[in-house]
């Protein structure tokens, strides 16, 4: 696949330590037929070398090197500054382009000029389907009200792959970066709506996702701390405080719940590391929102404890 000077569509890749995947998904982008292409890798300060299996291996991807692992919005926010395709499509590197996605993504945008961002249909790498839409925003039941009057049946697709014409994404000012990992996907579509635009499921197109490569090691805590604030970086962006207090509140009760059940069907569990991880969930919750108590500025949460 050629890459051009002014391309059709600019693919954006973030990396963290993702060395022994960057390579089958590039040749799986690079690969297919008739599309003139620009492709970005930016590295979110990987040490497994990363960029430089990039850099040797693929010379005609445009390599940008953050210093610091900047998060995963404000990484594609880098490239997307750069980039000169009248589409953007927003890649993960645990991915698997199948022939002919790209093709017929941008098919499906050229038919509906209505859809400001669409995802394809992802599977596993043993062909099961996977979740690839949402038609519900996290908290949804709790203000349903804020959510009338948006166009189109779909709320956001998964941001494991997301095509949009460019100047949509630009026009919403790309990603927020205060969300460092997860949740901006879902973010990014609601604002997209908001500026009267659909979202789009492109089911022609099959993209294959690994899926939690780049949490693997990462202790279930973590994760779940991870995941959790950025749920409430969503509620503050969103939500009135008043409905937020609302959704702390019932968070807190269903956690202090299932930690005492937990503990006490502990013994009888029939597995340990299963009952633990668990535990390691709702305690995360806890935490979470205690530190979105204990936080001062009402637009900005902490940081996670450890970045991904």
């Amino acid at each position: 696949m050629p890459i051009a000077s002014k391309a059709d569509l600019s693919v954006i890749i973030v990396t963290y330590n993702s060395a022994g995947l960057i390579g089958p998904c590039l040749d799986s982008v690079l690969d297919g037929p008739g599309m003139e292409l620009e492709v970005f890798v930016v590295d979110n300060a990987s040490a497994d070398g990363t960029a430089d299996t990039v850099r040797r291996r693929f010379p005609e991807v445009r390599l940008i090197q953050s210093p610091v692992n900047r998060g995963f919005g404000a990484a594609n926010n880098l490239a997307l500054l750069q980039s000169r395709g009248r589409r953007i499509l927003f890649l993960n590197p645990d991915t698997l382009v199948r022939p002919g996605a790209l093709a017929a993504m941008s098919a499906f945008l050229d038919g509906r000029p209505h859809v400001g961002l669409a995802g394809p249909r992802l599977v596993y790498l043993d062909g099961r389907a996977q979740e690839s839409v949402s038609y519900r925003y996290l908290g949804q039941k709790y203000a349903p009200e804020l959510y009338r009057g948006l166009k189109g049946e779909i709320a956001w697709v998964m941001g494991a792959c997301m095509i949009a014409p460019a100047g949509v994404v630009r026009d919403v000012g790309g990603f927020d970066e205060r969300f460092f990992l997860y949740g901006e996907e879902e973010d990014l579509c609601l604002r997209i709506r908001q500026a009267g635009w659909e979202i789009g499921f492109a089911g022609e197109a099959v993209v294959v996702h690994v899926g939690g490569y780049s949490e693997a090691a990462s202790p279930s805590y973590d994760v779940w701390h991870r995941k959790f604030l950025a749920e409430y970086v969503f509620y503050r962006k969103h939500y009135p405080p008043a409905t937020i207090r609302r959704i702390a509140r019932d968070h807190l009760l269903k956690a202090r719940w299932r930690i005492a059940t937990l503990r006490l069907l502990r013994p009888f569990a029939g597995s340990r590391a299963r009952t633990e991880a668990k535990l390691a969930k709702y305690r995360a919750l806890c935490d979470t929102i205690a530190d979105v108590r204990a936080s001062a500025d009402e637009t900005v949460l902490p940081k996670p404890k450890k970045n991904s």
